[in-house]
């Protein structure tokens, strides 16, 4: 008898530990409570787990196998601006629906929805500011506003920046990221490359640099308008470039393609991009460039004049 109660008596005990056990790892909140939402971040390429903050200091770039993590315009500005420096432009231009463009929802819905989900008004931000005490004219896409497509409200935000930029004598910079057109608004989207190529043109003219940054992806119209003007051409490492896309060109050609058909690095090696810069280092490379390409100031002719008599004088 005594056994049997001692042999119900640890059967409970061991049961008690084992329900314990099960409660503690299935309740939500307990987990929640010890390890924070957001507290670290997979690598999608190489499967490391690294710690938020640590990839945010290393400007979104994993340390393990410096792949480059997508990152939205408030954060790429922060990592190219100098601090206190950013004043935006255009800040209001949102998009209509001129040709009331309707698929399984209508465009002015998507907008409403891309608006309230990421408080962008459009897939671009365009501003002033400084690069290690050097000023530019900045543009930045975000790829998460109905991929970077090229609306009309981007051409002309682009636009504007251009051309404020020619007026001030600034270099212009715009980091790329984009799906190409914007479909919904048809061959109004398609006029911003003429548009924005146009005032590059000015830009050109008036013997300004221009530097595009192209980001993962970069594809379509943007790619075959103003994101290959520039007067020097940077990527991202193993960033997607091109203008059709893989599975279409293969269909076409009827033949496999490379398996770094489109990348930074094959785009290199073919001449269409200058060189290739990782982002930790961007904004160095950035403001040597624009160093390098600053206007050189003329000596006034009253000085020249007087530097060759004094040398004239110290001869004689």
């Amino acid at each position: 008898m005594a056994n049997n109660e001692e042999s119900r008596g640890l059967k409970s005990l061991f049961d008690w530990f084992a329900n314990r056990r099960k409660a503690g790892v299935s309740n939500p909140e307990r987990q929640e409570r010890e390890i924070a939402d957001g507290l670290w971040h997979k690598c999608p390429k190489c499967g490391v787990l690294t710690y938020t903050k640590d990839l945010t200091a290393n400007q979104m770039v994993c340390v393990e196998c410096g792949h480059h993590n997508r990152v939205d315009t408030d954060e790429r500005i922060r990592q190219l601006i100098d601090q206190n420096t950013w004043k935006a432009l255009d800040e209001n231009l949102r998009p209509t629906d001129p040709l009331q463009f309707r698929d399984r929802k209508p465009y002015s819905d998507r907008l409403r929805e891309m608006e309230s989900k990421l408080g962008l008004l459009d897939a671009v931000k365009t501003g002033l500011g400084q690069i290690n005490g050097l000023p530019i004219a900045l543009g930045v896409m975000d790829f998460r506003f109905m991929g970077g497509s090229m609306g009309s409200v981007v051409g002309e935000k682009l636009t504007r920046l251009i051309e404020q930029a020619t007026q001030r004598r600034y270099p212009v910079v715009i980091v790329c990221t984009s799906g190409g057109a914007r479909m919904q608004e048809g061959m109004l989207s398609l006029m911003q490359m003429a548009k924005i190529s146009a005032a590059l043109e000015r830009h050109r003219d008036a013997r300004l640099l221009y530097i595009p940054i192209l980001a993962n992806p970069t594809t379509g119209g943007v790619t075959a308008s103003f994101a290959m003007l520039g007067d020097i051409i940077l990527a991202e490492p193993k960033a997607t470039i091109g203008f059709a896309g893989r599975r279409v060109i293969e269909q076409t050609l009827r033949e496999k393609l490379p398996d770094d058909f489109q990348t930074a690095e094959d785009l290199l090696k073919h001449g269409f991009v200058d060189d290739i810069v990782p982002r930790t280092q961007l904004k160095n490379t950035l403001s040597q460039l624009i160093a390098l390409h600053q206007p050189v100031p003329t000596t006034p002719p009253m000085v020249l004049w007087e530097t060759m008599s004094l040398s004239s004088t110290a001869v004689e």
